[in-house]
């Protein structure tokens, strides 16, 4: 994302919580806005800089959509994922 680098596997734990986050309950969906992976415990180390960053939240959800598509990632198609050289 930028100048900032991330493994493949740390993003994809990164959706993997965002996520579980949004499908806990159908009423009672968190918003995207108000929403903070920064707050989870199983948040891999190498984000938490950008927990320190106003534009966070933003990063997280460029991040989640890298991702949606595992497969094309996988083969570098993507070239929002780290790891591809």
């Amino acid at each position: 994302d930028g100048e900032l680098k991330f493994s493949l596997e740390s993003v994809k734990k990164l959706k993997e919580l965002m996520d579980e986050n949004r499908h806990i309950n159908p009423r009672m969906l968190v918003s995207k806005a108000s929403y903070s992976p920064c707050d989870e415990k199983d948040l891999p180390e190498e984000f938490q800089p950008v927990c320190k960053r106003e534009d966070a939240p933003v990063i997280f959800e460029r991040l989640n959509m890298a991702v949606e598509d595992p497969d094309l990632c996988e083969i570098c198609a993507n070239a929002a994922c780290a790891g591809c050289f």
